[in-house]
């Protein structure tokens, strides 16, 4: 019986499979089988265009020998053009909840052949905003396929899911593995709207040199930095639509100490903290 998983840490997939050499093999041996299968397909299903991106791009790099066809597809792009792509093999597609939904309530992406559906960011996924175009599009899906779900944190809604949806799930915790030593982390459960009054007790309270604070879109980065700035303590920020030497010059300032909060996405600093540039802020927030 082919059993779902659960796995919990603070990475998703794309870090998971492209860190982990074991795991990456056989996970691409898995979907090398669906290279000679004519329509059988793999989901991943991503809360932001970004993390989309990033997958996509991560997956096309280690598959690109064993001839694996990787397509991405969002909300803001042409729908027309994934309509098209799609009459191409594909092996694995990677996208947002409501775009996929669509493509599969047009006859296009056929779920009945996808023989595995993954949940990056599933805590994310599982809000009020994906979860009714996630529970349609599991009843698209053949009774046979197999759901792993990536998630940091675990609410109740996951939970939830977990029981409903899952078939006697593996759940794997990885957080021991992927934690340094010497730090501490919490967990704030608040509502959206919540969240930035969270942050400003946060500054007000903690001893804080300088923080680093991950959002998960451009847009989300944009405001955040404007809010914080706005209740009085100076930000900088960076994402992936800001030109190359723009983001060096910003963190390069903000190494330097000229500003104390940068506010980003974390696919627009990953190759940045690294080394001794990981000790730079004594505060991380994901939000």
């Amino acid at each position: 019986m082919i059993r779902d998983g659960v796995i919990q840490g603070k990475v998703g997939i794309a870090s998971v499979v492209g860190k982990m050499r074991e795991t990456r093999l056989r996970w691409f041996e898995h979907v090398k089988k669906c290279v000679d299968a004519p329509v059988r397909i793999i989901i991943i299903l991503v809360p932001t265009r970004e993390l989309a991106l990033q997958t996509s791009q991560v997956c096309k790099e280690l598959g690109k020998h064993l001839k694996i066809q990787v397509m991405v597809s969002t909300g803001g792009t042409s729908l027309k053009d994934d309509i098209m792509r799609l009459y191409q093999p594909v092996h694995l597609l990677v996208g947002t909840p409501g775009r996929i939904l669509d493509l599969a309530r047009k006859g296009v992406c056929v779920l009945k052949d996808c023989s595995m559906l993954i949940m990056d960011e599933a805590d994310k996924l599982l809000s009020p905003e994906f979860l009714p175009s996630i529970e349609q599009l599991i009843r698209f899906l053949p009774a046979s396929r197999q759901i792993l779900m990536f998630s940091a944190t675990f609410p109740v809604t996951v939970k939830a899911f977990k029981d409903r949806y899952l078939q006697k799930p593996y759940v794997i915790n990885l957080m021991d593995e992927l934690t340094l030593k010497g730090i501490s982390q919490f967990y704030a459960f608040v509502e959206e709207r919540q969240k930035l009054h969270c942050l400003n007790t946060l500054f007000s309270k903690l001893q804080i040199n300088q923080s680093i604070i991950f959002c998960n879109s451009v847009n989300r980065v944009e405001l955040l930095a404007k809010k914080i700035t706005e209740l009085g303590y100076s930000c900088f920020y960076i994402h992936a639509k800001m030109l190359q030497d723009h983001r060096n010059r910003v963190f390069h300032d903000f190494r330097n100490g000229a500003c104390r909060n940068l506010v980003c996405t974390e696919d627009a600093t990953y190759t940045w903290f690294k080394g001794d540039n990981a000790e730079i802020a004594s505060r991380i927030f994901n939000l």
